[in-house]
C-alpha cells in the first residue's frame, strides 16, 4: 500500500505489479540568475547574482554578505528586501509499507518512482539540475550494511544491535577529522562505542552549480548501545546526537562566524535517511549509489520533494527528516518556537534518566536556522 500527498490531495493505492515509468522533461538552463519562482503560477521574482569564494566563505558580489553555511549559499540574515523569516515552504509527501513487516527491493524501487511522480511537487532554481531538495527514509538495510561495512573493516553485530549515523561533514579534511573525533569522543563518555566509518559512495555528475557549490563529505557511523544508560537505545542516539552536537559546533566555531558545514541527517537503530539538494530525478538516478544497490531494501520507505517557500533550499533543509516529512506551512511558526523556547526551563523526562543540568544539554529544542518543518521534526523528536 502506498499514501501520497499532492497538496491537499491525499491518494491512497494498492498495487500488486510495479509501476510504469515517468517520462522526465527537460528544460534549457538559464545562467547568472536565481529564480525565486518555484514552480507556481504566481508573479516571476529572480535576481541576478555573481559569487566568488574567499578563505572559504562565499561573497556575494555588491552586497559584501559573507554566507556562513556551507551547505547553502544564500544569506542567513536580512539582506536588502530579503527577509528569510518571510520565507514559505510547500512541498510534496509519499510513503509506501509492506503491511507484512518483510523487507524487499521493491519497496525501495516504487518508493523512488512515487517520488519522481510528485516532481511537480517540489521545486528547481534557474538551474534546472539543481533541486529544492529530495530524499528518502528507510528502514536500517541490515544486510546490505552487513555486506559493504566488511569492505571498510567493521565487524557488525546483530540487527537492532547497533545505530547508524548519516552525517554531512566538512569538505575541508581538517574540519572533516576534528569532528569526527569530537563525536567519537562524546560518543565514548557517554558508554558507546564507534564501530567504524564509511564513507557513502555518490555520484554527483548530474547536479547543478549551486547544489555543487554547497555538497558536503557525507560519510556514515556505526554505534554500539551504552550499557551504562538507563535509557532505550533509540533515546540514547537522541542524547547523543544532541550532546554531541552542541560539542561539535564549539569545536568547529559554527556558532561564532564559523561555516556551518556539520550536520547530522539521521542516527537510529531503525531508521536511515538518504537526502540532499536534490531533484526527485537525481535521487531515483542514484546520487547515492546505496539506494541502487539490489541488496538495499526496506518494509517501508518516506520520500519527500521539497518546495522552498519558508527557507531557501540547502542539503540539510532537505527532507525527510529525522522521523518525519512535512508538507505545508505552519503558519502559527513564531508563536509556537517562542513558546517551546520559554518552556525550555520546565523541561522534565525522567525516560531519559538525566538530571536538570544533564537535561540542559539537549537545548536548544529549536535549531533556530531550520525550516518550519525542522522545528517540527525537534519538537516531536524530543516529545517521543
Amino acid at each position: 500500500m502506498s499514501v501520497a500527498t499532492s497538496g491537499s490531495a491525499l491518494q491512497l493505492r494498492t498495487h500488486s505489479g510495479g509501476l510504469p515509468s515517468l517520462r522526465k522533461s527537460s528544460i534549457a538552463s538559464q545562467w547568472n540568475v536565481i529564480s525565486l519562482n518555484r514552480g507556481k503560477p504566481r508573479a516571476g521574482r529572480c535576481f541576478a547574482v555573481k559569487q566568488s569564494t574567499l578563505l572559504g566563505k562565499k561573497v556575494l558580489r555588491g552586497s559584501g554578505v559573507v554566507v556562513r553555511s556551507s551547505l547553502s549559499a544564500v544569506p542567513e540574515k536580512p539582506l536588502g528586501l530579503y527577509d528569510p523569516s518571510f520565507d514559505k515552504e510547500s512541498c510534496g509527501v509519499g510513503f509506501i509499507a509492506e503491511l507484512s513487516g518483510e523487507t524487499s527491493r521493491k519497496t525501495i524501487t516504487d518508493a523512488l518512482e512515487m517520488l519522481v511522480r510528485m516532481t511537480h511537487r517540489g521545486a528547481c532554481g534557474c538551474e534546472t539540475n539543481t533541486g529544492d531538495g529530495a530524499g528518502i527514509l528507510t528502514a536500517i538495510p541490515h544486510e546490505f550494511y552487513l555486506e559493504v561495512t566488511k569492505d571498510v573493516g567493521i565487524s557488525l553485530p546483530s540487527a537492532g544491535e547497533y545505530a547508524v549515523g548519516m552525517f554531512f561533514l566538512p569538505t575541508s579534511e581538517s574540519r572533516r577529522e576534528e569532528s569526527k573525533n569530537v563525536f567519537t569522543k562524546v560518543a565514548e563518555s557517554l558508554g558507546h562505542k564507534v564501530l567504524g566509518w564509511r564513507a557513502v559512495p555518490t555520484d554527483n555528475t548530474g547536479l547543478g552549480d549551486s547544489a555543487l557549490q554547497t555538497e558536503p563529505m557525507i560519510e556514515q557511523v556505526f554505534i554500539s548501545p551504552s550499557p551504562i544508560s538507563k535509557a532505550d537505545f533509540e533515546q540514547q542516539m537522541y542524547i547523543l546526537r544532541r550532546i554531541s552536537m552542541v560539542a561539535v559546533q564549539a569545536a568547529l566555531n559554527l556558532q561564532h562566524g564559523g561555516s556551518r558545514d556539520f550536520y547530522i541527517c539521521s542516527l537510529s537503530s531503525r531508521t536511515g535517511v538518504y537526502k540532499g539538494q536534490l531533484k526527485p530525478d537525481q535521487l531515483e538516478d542514484y546520487y547515492y549509489a546505496d539506494l541502487g544497490n539490489e541488496r538495499f531494501t526496506s518494509y517501508m520507505a518516506l520520500v519527500h520533494s521539497r518546495f522552498s517557500t519558508n527557507t531557501f533550499p540547502s542539503w540539510d533543509r532537505a527532507q525527510p527528516l529525522r522521523i518525519l516529512g512535512h508538507n505545508g506551512e505552519i503558519n502559527t511558526l513564531r508563536g509556537n518556537v517562542n513558546w517551546m523556547k520559554a518552556r525550555e526551563g520546565l523541561l522534565q523526562c525522567k525516560e531519559l534518566g538525566l538530571s536538570k543540568s544533564e537535561l540542559k544539554k539537549l537545548l536548544p529544542i529549536v535549531d533556530a536556522t531550520s525550516s518550519d518543518s525542522g522545528a517540527f521534526d525537534g519538537v516531536l523528536e524530543f516529545l517521543v
